[in-house]
Parts: C-alpha cells; sequence; structure tokens
C-alpha cells in the first residue's frame, strides 16, 4: 500500500511541475492597440487660389420711366482669383463635424455687359468678394472630411468701360458698386501625405462654391460728365468658384492612439 501511495504522490508532482512548465513557456501577449482616433476640434487659417465662372441675366432699361427697352439675355465670362480665411470646427458623435468660417476672395473674374440699343459692350469685374457660414461634414476617414457649407456673401463689382463693335471708346460707363446675397457649396479637405511623409497640422482642401447677388439696376453714364445716356442695365451676378487651399489646424497633432 505503501508503494502505491508513493507512486502516486510521484506522479502528481511530475503532473504538476510539467504544468508549471507549460505556463512558464507561453509567450507575453500584448493587449490589441485602439484604432487611431482623430480630433477636428480646433480654430484652422488657410489660404489658396482657384478659378470661377460668371454669368448674368440682363437687359436695358428706359432710366427715366424704368420700361424694359431688351428682353432678359444671358452674358457670361471667367476669370481667378486667391483667397484666404479662417474658422473654427466642433467633431460630435465620432464622425461628424460642424463648424463656422469666414473668408474672402480677391482678383479678377470678368463677365460681358452689353447694350444692344447703342451698339456697345464693356467688361465687369467681380474684383473682391467675402463669405460667411457654416458648414457641416462626415468623416470619410479619421483624417478625411467631405463637407457641405453655405452662408452670407458680398462682392465689390468695379467700373464698366463701354467699348464700339469696332474696340473704340464708347464714351460711356457704369460706375462700381457692392451687392450682396448667398451662397452654397461644398469640397473635401484631407490631412497632407505626401510620398508617406506626415505633416502635423497641415491640411489641403478643394471646394466648389456657387454664389448668387441680387439684381441691380445701373444708370449708363458719360465719360467726364457723369450725365446719363438715358439708358440703365439692370443685371445678376451667378458666380461658380473652384479653389483649392492649404490649410493649417493648431490643435492637430495627429491620431490619438491609445497606450498599454
Amino acid at each position: 500500500m505503501k508503494k502505491i501511495l508513493l507512486a502516486l504522490t510521484a506522479v502528481a508532482a511530475m503532473t504538476g511541475s510539467a504544468s508549471a512548465a507549460d505556463l512558464a513557456a507561453r509567450p507575453y501577449v500584448k493587449a490589441p492597440m485602439a484604432a487611431p482616433v482623430a480630433n477636428w476640434t480646433g480654430f484652422y487659417i488657410f489660404g489658396g487660389a482657384g478659378g470661377g465662372l460668371s454669368n448674368a441675366d440682363q437687359h436695358v432699361r428706359d432710366t427715366l420711366t424704368g420700361t424694359p427697352l431688351t428682353i432678359d439675355q444671358r452674358q457670361g465670362g471667367s476669370g481667378w482669383f486667391g483667397t484666404v480665411g479662417l474658422g473654427y470646427d466642433w467633431q460630435f458623435s465620432g464622425t461628424w463635424v460642424a463648424g463656422v468660417f469666414a473668408d474672402g476672395q480677391f482678383g479678377s473674374i470678368r463677365a460681358t455687359i452689353q447694350d444692344p440699343i447703342f451698339g456697345i459692350t464693356g467688361s465687369q469685374k467681380l474684383e473682391d468678394s467675402w463669405a460667411a457660414g457654416v458648414r457641416l461634414g462626415w468623416l470619410v476617414a479619421p483624417n478625411v472630411l467631405s463637407y457641405v457649407n453655405g452662408g452670407y456673401s458680398g462682392a465689390h463689382f468695379g467700373q464698366t468701360n463701354f467699348q464700339t463693335l469696332a474696340g473704340a471708346p464708347a464714351g460711356a460707363h457704369l460706375n462700381s458698386y457692392n451687392r450682396n446675397g448667398w451662397f452654397i457649396g461644398g469640397g473635401v479637405e484631407n490631412n497632407l501625405n505626401i510620398f508617406g511623409i506626415q505633416s502635423p497640422g497641415w491640411f489641403m482642401k478643394t471646394e466648389y462654391r456657387s454664389a448668387f447677388y441680387n439684381a441691380k439696376t445701373q444708370d449708363e453714364l458719360i465719360d467726364g460728365t457723369n450725365l446719363p445716356t438715358g439708358n440703365s442695365i439692370r443685371a445678376n451676378s451667378w458666380n461658380q468658384t473652384i479653389s483649392t487651399s492649404l490649410v493649417y489646424r493648431f490643435n492637430w497633432t495627429g491620431p490619438v492612439v491609445a497606450k498599454y
């Protein structure tokens, strides 16, 4: 009986040693890392450039009576511009971003102005404009934002100098003026990653915008005296632009990764 007990004790000891050895031999497995989470909340500034198209529905009116003398005709043009601005974003519900912003544009987007009654034509230039609005976006990826925006806009149109059909000065002009309106647009903004090299805080955005400005009636004036010619031009303005800007986010330090 004693021999049997001694044998069982030896087997138990060997089994326990083997189990302990197995436990000691198991490799340490590190807990899985959390997925990167980017933080879009904070201030940013940007600057860039782009091109645009301008369209206007216009007709000629009698200056004294306001009676239309021609039907509406759509005239167009194109040009370039630069832009600078700033804004603030809030990230919420994980993948949604909302923000406010303001920007200014300056450049030369020209549209044709015509008076077929006098046989004269001119070029009206959108010299500068500004916009203030809101945007709402969704994170396609932690560092890529797709968004739509809209808001209020104002624009300054330069003086229009008329020419005859032969290209000679017509001796008449339209004064420069300001006009207000609204805009709607959208775009994509993404963190810069050039050849795999990250640039913390630096982003690039490409945006389309469509701005509509209210119609205005302007008297055609004789050069030098500023006396009315008797005809006036009534026109609105619709401008479409595409721009690319470099953005800097002050709070951006790259995706935040949990550590274990």
